[in-house]
């Protein structure tokens, strides 16, 4: 410390880039890998050592947002959602690494096996070109006016100074926003979804537990009354009721989506503030031990289980978002709606999770579509965001934040980044129509 001012004595390294994008989620990795396959050199910045994002360090175990949902619960899976998120269900399947579609109420989801994730994502990067910086977070944005021109990572190595033609914000947290100051919100006037800790469970009997509770991944009722009985007896701390167990690649094996963590003042805890965020870990690492006893006295098959996994962090639902020229309402994804810049599309119900039973509301035979004004800043020039962090409104983030959406999202980005800088373009001048063409194209099957 000189003068009391913090010091970093090492030299600062200058990269330059014609799109930098800031994290590798399912969006992060489809922005890239997309504009890389444009021919632009294309950085990719990633906190952890590999892609995947909530998907993966969060370990929602599943791809969900591909299949129409209906009543009729003898119809197979109809997959509507193509694009990018297809690309990526078939190359992982080639890899083993996804299991075969599951009821999930009225839809279905797929199971996919993270550390095959991680190497998907590498081979698709290092097939496309990308440079990747693994281990590295952005301090700060290069703001020249109102225009971002890249930002500032800190590396192991050392500061990193990125300046970027374009810069896209795939944090799932919208930071690169704020620290530009630019418009954003947090949830409902600031009230946000609560983060989960998911497990996995081994040495399952699963054939006993699936031929008991049948492959719908959503727990049948008894099993909620269980839930209930057994934490108002004083025995086991349960907070949430409902809940959701699947079969998954690995033999032996489900994955456990089932805690509900809150602060010990009872507020859903939001994951943007650090008190917050250290809390949701060690709170869910309890709750994750208290299920996992539970499981073993109550659930048939789970008798002789431990747990072998948690995620690398609590799974994060919503925090900030971004601010766009456009917000996807509440009201446009219970109607279906339909837009002509629309550059994906999203068969998934809304889940607002909160109390001991999260409220599902589906979409039902049909699709809603999410424009492309979503993630283009209502101010501000040179960047754009895709992610759960994309601007809508707090029911309607509840549907559009899950995996098979980023990947659409990713995908009509990097497409937009990539004309931004071929043409010397803001993004907010390129028309959604013509990114619909492109994504369609690419076999995106938006009409």
């Amino acid at each position: 410390m000189i003068n009391g001012s913090a010091v970093d004595s090492r030299p600062v390294m200058r990269l330059d880039t014609d799109v930098l994008v800031v994290g590798g989620g399912a969006a992060g990795l489809a922005a890239a890998v997309t504009a890389a396959r444009q021919g632009l050199d294309v950085t990719l910045v990633e906190r952890y050592g590999f892609c995947g994002g909530g998907a993966v360090a969060g370990l929602s175990g599943t791809v969900c947002g591909l299949y129409e949902a209906t009543d009729n619960r003898d119809a197979p899976p109809r997959q509507v959602v193509f694009g990018f998120a297809d690309e990526f269900v078939r190359a992982i399947e080639a890899r083993g690494g996804l299991a075969e579609a599951v009821p999930y109420g009225k839809t279905y989801t797929r199971v996919h096996d993270p550390l095959v994730w991680r190497e998907t994502a590498d081979a698709l990067l290092r097939d496309a070109g990308v440079r990747v910086i693994f281990h590295a977070m952005a301090t700060g944005v290069h703001r020249e006016g109102d225009r971002i021109e890249g930002a500032s990572v800190f590396t192991k190595e050392g500061p990193l100074d990125i300046r970027a033609r374009t810069t896209i914000d795939a944090s799932g947290d919208a930071d690169l926003i704020a620290m530009a100051g630019l418009p954003s919100f947090v949830g409902d006037d600031g009230r946000v979804q609560n983060p989960t800790m998911i497990f996995r469970l081994g040495g399952v009997d699963v054939e006993r537990f699936v031929a008991t509770y049948g492959r719908d991944t959503i727990m049948p009722p008894a099993v909620s009354e269980q839930i209930i009985a057994a934490g108002a007896s004083g025995a086991y701390r349960l907070p949430r009721a409902k809940i959701w167990l699947f079969t998954t690649t690995r033999p032996d094996e489900l994955l456990c989506n089932c805690t509900r963590v809150v602060g010990a003042d009872g507020r859903e805890l939001n994951t943007l503030f650090h008190r917050d965020f250290t809390e949701a870990e060690i709170e869910g690492r309890l709750q994750m031990r208290e299920y996992a006893r539970f499981f073993r006295g109550h659930i048939a098959g789970c008798e002789h289980s431990f747990v072998n996994d948690t995620g690398v962090q609590v799974g994060v639902r919503q925090t900030r978002q971004g601010e766009g020229i456009n917000r996807l309402a509440n009201a446009d994804v219970v109607s279906g709606a339909k837009f002509a810049d629309g550059i994906a599309r999203s068969p998934w119900p809304i889940e607002l999770h909160a109390g001991q039973k999260p409220r599902v509301e589906w979409l039902l035979n049909d699709v809603y579509e999410i424009p492309y004004g979503c993630f283009v800043p209502a101010r501000g020039e040179g960047l754009l965001f895709a992610g759960r962090c994309l601007s809508a409104e707090h029911e309607a983030v509840a549907s559009a934040r899950v995996t098979a959406q980023c990947f659409g999202y990713g995908h009509a980005v990097g497409h937009a980044a990539a004309i931004a800088v071929r043409e010397a373009m803001p993004p907010r001048a390129i028309a959604g129509r013509d990114l619909r063409l492109l994504l369609n194209r690419d076999g995106a099957h938006l009409d």
